[in-house]
């Protein structure tokens, strides 16, 4: 099983990125410029990407008591996909947001790793905007 692991620095306060972060219909706004659209029924998500790729993502868990929102994406093109986004107050108007991503099959690892240094990067220069 493959895992990737990011952290990102983001200057805004924990609270703030929180509040953009938790709510699962709002992430193409998070992620603008990788995502152009989302949208949900229920505890299913459906994410474009810039390209046009459609993907199915389920949202398992928006915790607020530990900032951390948990999804797993479906749809066949993974055996297996579990991933979290966790923000880490590091000073009054300082945060990061952990995420970790684990994965079936480990021949995905290039394609997703791409997509989620990308997303990392509008990440946070979109929350830097909260």
């Amino acid at each position: 099983m493959a895992t990737i692991y990011r952290e990102i620095a983001v200057e805004t306060a924990a609270a703030n990125a929180w509040a953009a972060l938790r709510n699962p219909a709002d992430v193409a706004r998070v992620f603008a410029g990788v995502l152009i659209a989302a949208r949900m029924e229920g505890d299913l998500r459906w994410v474009t990407f810039a390209d046009g790729t459609e993907i199915e993502e389920r949202v398992i868990a928006v915790d607020d008591a530990h900032m951390r929102l948990a999804y797993s994406v479906g749809g066949g093109r993974f055996e297996h996909h579990h991933a979290t986004l966790q923000v880490v107050a590091d000073a009054p108007a300082r945060c990061r947001v952990i995420w970790i991503a684990d994965f079936k099959p480990d021949e995905r690892s290039a394609v997703v790793e791409a997509l989620t240094d990308a997303g990392c990067a509008a990440l946070g220069r979109n929350l830097a905007r909260c």
